[in-house]
């Protein structure tokens, strides 16, 4: 492989920046900008200079030694000062010994992968890490990148290879006399593994949701101050409120962390029946998405809204607003009851995220579809005492879906789509 480097860090002013640079040669393209290189696993402050003798820096040096890196291959960190024009002077330096070159989004996580350091699911975790904005995500994301998949993998698999043994068994001496019937432990280690893949796909709609962020629509009718509330939880001016009833038309949106979770709140127009055709497509706009949320909270004033518009979606959390004026109730403007708001939503939520799978990925609920499936099938097969070649088929089919899962088989297709979120320096 050739030699890589890039900013690990954001690029812009900061305190320090991380140049990585990792191959084959990232030693020796350390040791023409600072002379020589701290130990395998230590670092030293060191003077960085062009292929001229120009000072660029001052920087500390981090050596790692294949395969004790990231990436698994010997591998330089250099933290310089976090100025701009630095770090584009020591990038230049790097390139300039024509022994590196500037790596791809996610190219340093790929080689990981490669090398065996990392499995696909723990690659998608550190994805997942990085982007993560709550508590809940940060947890969830740590759990993936630190093997939980891998574990799940390992510990299903054990059991199928034992199934698999025995039936394996039967078929190399299918013409002797096997003393005994290996078809109810069989059934037994299959049943096994689809309860686990079971409880992981009763899982994953809240362990996505988790990862991807919930939508809360605020619904109800004109002036009902859906959009001062949306100010309120929103800490600033979102929406333009007024008086004059039908001044929302767009959709509007307010991600926060609420309690750990991922949460966007969204203000939209007031459902009612209205001859303006602009009004008309905004209300067409948020009966849609109500429907779509993942819960909705009705504020009413006393305005009723039509019927139709009401038996359209279910209402989760209703209540009564401005309370500014008539003293009960919930108001945006004062802020009376909108933390009961915000807390009865997060109750709510964190409901659907009780016992949440390690899956939390669309292609992980694929594979363990396809495992499911073909598993069925085995125990179908063994019920019916049908041959061992055509439960062995099904085993392996079993099998090689859930290798899938951590990359144990061809996963390259899927491979370009994982990197492309990556930044370049991950």
């Amino acid at each position: 492989m050739q030699t890589i480097f890039a900013l690990a860090t954001a690029r812009g002013k900061s305190g320090v920046a991380v140049l990585r640079i990792s191959g084959p040669q990232a030693h020796e393209v350390a040791r023409r900008l600072c002379g020589d290189l701290p130990g395998p696993g230590r670092f030293a402050l060191r003077v960085l200079r062009d292929a001229a003798g120009e000072l660029l820096d001052e920087a500390l040096i981090l050596r790692f030694d294949a395969p004790r890196s990231f990436t698994g291959e010997d591998t330089v960190e250099l933290q310089t000062h976090g100025s701009i024009a630095i770090i584009r002077a020591v990038e230049t330096a790097i390139a300039a010994t024509g022994l590196a070159r500037l790596a791809e989004p996610g190219e340093f996580t790929r080689r990981a992968l490669l090398n065996g350091n990392l499995d696909l699911a723990q690659v998608e975790g550190l994805s997942d890490l990085i982007a993560a904005e709550t508590e809940s995500q940060r947890k969830q994301a740590q759990s993936l990148f630190s093997g939980a998949m891998r574990a799940f993998v390992e510990e299903t698999r054990r059991d199928l290879l034992r199934a698999a043994a025995l039936i394996e068994a039967t078929i190399d001496f299918a013409d002797e006399e096997v003393p005994v019937d290996v078809s109810p432990e069989v059934g037994v280690l299959i049943a096994r593994v689809i309860a686990a893949i079971d409880a992981q796909l009763a899982g994953f709609a809240g362990a996505d949701k988790l990862r991807t962020g919930f939508e809360v629509a605020i619904v109800g009718p004109p002036n009902a101050g859906k959009s001062t509330l949306l100010n309120r939880i929103a800490g600033r001016e979102i929406a333009i409120t007024s008086e004059i009833a039908g001044t929302t038309r767009d959709i509007l949106e307010v991600r926060v962390d609420l309690h750990g979770l991922p949460v966007t709140f969204l203000d939209m127009a007031g459902l009612r029946e209205s001859e303006d055709r602009l009004e008309q497509m905004g209300v067409a706009r948020a009966r849609q998405r109500a429907v779509e949320a993942d819960l909705r909270i009705l504020l009413q004033d006393g305005t009723a809204m039509a019927d139709p518009f009401v038996a359209e979606f279910a209402v989760d959390l209703t209540y009564r607003t401005k309370a500014d004026l008539t003293g009960e109730g919930v108001s945006g403007l004062t802020g009376q009851g909108v933390d009961r708001i915000l807390d009865d939503v997060a109750g709510l939520l964190a409901e659907r995220v009780t016992g949440i799978a390690v899956a939390s990925h669309e292609r992980h609920r694929q594979a363990m579809l396809s495992a499911r499936a073909s598993l069925s099938q085995a125990q179908g097969a063994c019920d019916a005492g049908e041959g061992a070649e055509i439960i062995a088929y099904h085993l392996r089919d079993g099998l090689a879906a859930l290798d899938s899962l951590i990359g144990r088989v061809d996963v390259e297709a899927v491979l370009g789509e994982i990197f492309a979120q990556f930044c370049i320096g991950k």
